[in-house]
């Protein structure tokens, strides 16, 4: 399905559409270090961009992005040097051009998504060993680390074992991703508790930053679009369906499409638009209002 553009914005020029973000580089040679990123309103459910788009999700998943980076004490791609432009503002964010690890850095405290179907068929994801009689939304012994292989635009990402990241990246990044992706769900998950959730799982994307030759946390940051939430209120009573993210597009696209067939996935209907925006926005008011 061909990505919507977004419209023109005064002194940049757009480079890259991806599922959700458009990618913008400056008009001003001095300031090539930088990338304009833009949420849009588009939703994607496995690796395909739907239609129609969610209503005031790009500004969404920018404040709850701005909102992580500022409670997170790791080095992150947002600059300051410019403004973010009148024309998205609250929905774009100024960033530092990072050189990104290709790894989706996954990381689960409980077992759902394609990580509960992996243990079903082999009795663990992505080369981590769990105990058995495990059900859907179980709480892991652990956090553990399950990457993936970022995948091109319109495939599918690819889940990879530790040891394939290593062949990927190296030895000495590996660790430091597998770390770093480790802490920060520690803490978010013991911020994401303080307001009643529960942080199912998350993905996480590092790059280098030229400037320093540091590793650096890009792209969004435990969004509902790269994130599980969980009312834990709910959880405690049996319910695992509670959630704050777009597991209803999920869910519905499920029923109603084969996500393995090579049709275009139907639109979606308004009640599962109208849910998914007021999802985000009640994500918002109990983390970051």
């Amino acid at each position: 399905m061909r990505v919507k553009m977004t419209k023109a914005i005064a002194g940049w020029h757009h480079v890259y559409s991806g599922k959700v973000r458009d990618l913008y580089e400056s008009d001003d040679a001095n300031l090539s270090h930088l990338i304009l990123v833009v949420a849009s309103n588009r939703v994607s459910a496995f690796d395909r961009i739907l239609e129609p788009e969610i209503p005031n999700k790009g500004a969404y998943l920018t404040k709850l992005t701005n909102f992580w980076f500022e409670k997170l004490s790791v080095p992150n791609h947002i600059s300051n040097e410019v403004p973010v432009p009148q024309e998205v503002l609250g929905r774009a964010m100024v960033c530092k051009k990072l050189e990104m690890f290709p790894i989706e850095c996954v990381v689960r405290g409980y077992i759902s998504g394609s990580g509960y179907k992996d243990y079903l068929a082999t009795g663990e994801i992505c080369g981590n060993k769990l105990p058995a009689g495990l059900n859907f939304g179980d709480k892991l012994p652990e956090p553990i680390f399950t990457p993936a292989y970022k995948a091109e635009l319109g495939e599918h990402d690819e889940n990879i074992t530790y040891e394939k990241v290593v062949e990927i990246v190296g030895e000495e990044h590996a660790d430091a991703l597998k770390t770093l992706s480790l802490e920060i769900f520690s803490k978010a998950s013991a911020i994401a508790a303080e307001a009643g959730l529960i942080l199912a799982d998350t993905k996480f994307e590092f790059g280098i930053d030229p400037a320093t030759n540091q590793i650096t946390l890009g792209d969004e940051v435990l969004t509902p679009d790269s994130s599980r939430y969980w009312s834990k209120s709910a959880w405690d009573a049996g319910d695992r369906k509670e959630s704050f993210d777009k597991q209803i597009v999920r869910n519905w696209l499920a029923a109603n499409w084969d996500p393995t067939s090579d049709t275009n996935p139907p639109a979606l209907p308004k009640e599962i638009v109208e849910q998914t925006s007021a999802k985000y926005a009640q994500l918002i008011k109990l983390l970051a209002e």
